[in-house]
C-alpha cells in the first residue's frame, strides 16, 4: 500500500465500518453500512482466511472493472443502483495527474529477490539494478490518493484472474462482493490475481495511522516518523 501506508505503520481500524461478527464464533451477522469507493480495507485473504490483507476499494457490486496494464490505468464503469444497470455506455478513465519520481525505488538483487525502498535507505546487498518509482494522483468519486508505479516494468498479467464470460483484465464484480488493489500497483497481490472479496471477509475500515516507526535495514536505532501520524486516505 506504498506510499499511503509503510512499513512500520500501526494503523487503527474501524471494525464495525461494514458489518457486525459473533465475537466468539467470529462469523459475519449482519452489514452495517458498505464500503465506498477509495476505502483502505482489512480484509480476510481467500486463500488464507487466517491472514489479513490490507487493500483499496475500487470495485462495488455491479462494476465493471479494467486495468490498462500497459498504461497503468484503472478503468471504472460504475454501477446504478436505483435503475438496477450499468449507468455508463462508456467505460472512463480514472482522473490522474501528470506524475513525478517518488522517494521509492525497486531494487533487483543478484539473488534473485526485489524490494522497495526509501532513496534514503542504505543499499548494501549486490544488485544488478535500481528503478525510481512514479508517483500519480488517482481520482476515484470525491477521493483522492497517491499510488506508485514502476516505469517499464509489466506486472505479471499472466497470472490475473480470470472472470468466466468477461475479456482480459476486465471483471464485473458480482453481487455482495468488492474488487480490491494496492496502491503500489506494480508491486501488489490484490483482487486482480486472486479476485473478488466477500462482504463477511471484510474486518474493517483503515482510518488512522496511531504510530508509525521507522527502521532502515541493519541500522540502529529505531526513529519515530511523527509526520505520518495521522488520517490516512
Amino acid at each position: 500500500m506504498m506510499p499511503n501506508l509503510l512499513v512500520g505503520d500501526f494503523i487503527l481500524v474501524k471494525k464495525f465500518s461494514y458489518s457486525v461478527e459473533n465475537p466468539i464464533t467470529r462469523r459475519f451477522l449482519f452489514k452495517v453500512f458498505p464500503p465506498k469507493r477509495g476505502d483502505i480495507v482489512v480484509f480476510k485473504y481467500p486463500l488464507n482466511p487466517k491472514l489479513f490483507y490490507v487493500k483499496r476499494v475500487v470495485g462495488l457490486p455491479g462494476d465493471k472493472i479494467r486495468y490498462d496494464f500497459y498504461n497503468k490505468r484503472l478503468v471504472i464503469q460504475p454501477f446504478c443502483i436505483f435503475h438496477k444497470k450499468i449507468c455508463s455506455k462508456k467505460l472512463e478513465y480514472v482522473k490522474y495527474n501528470n506524475g513525478f519520481s517518488s522517494d521509492f525505488v525497486k531494487v533487483f538483487y543478484e539473488s534473485g529477490k526485489d524490494d522497495i525502498l526509501k532513496i534514503s535507505d542504505n543499499i548494501n546487498d549486490k544488485f544488478i539494478k535500481v528503478i525510481r518509482l512514479m508517483q500519480f494522483k488517482e481520482c476515484i468519486d470525491d477521493i483522492s490518493y497517491n499510488i506508485l508505479v514502476t516505469p517499464g516494468y509489466q506486472d505479471f498479467c499472466h497470472m490475473y484472474y480470470h472472470q468466466q464470460g468477461s475479456l482480459f483484465s476486465e471483471w464485473i464484480v458480482p453481487s455482495g462482493k468488492y474488487f480490491m488493489m494496492g496502491d503500489n500497483r506494480d508491486n501488489s497481490v490484490d483482487s486482480r490475481y486472486f479476485g473478488f472479496i466477500p462482504e463477511e471477509s471484510l474486518v474493517g475500515k483503515v482510518v488512522f495511522i496511531c504510530m508509525s516507526l521507522d527502521k532502515q535495514k541493519k541500522n540502529w536505532p529505531i526513529s519515530i516518523r511523527v509526520h505520518r501520524i495521522g488520517t490516512v486516505y
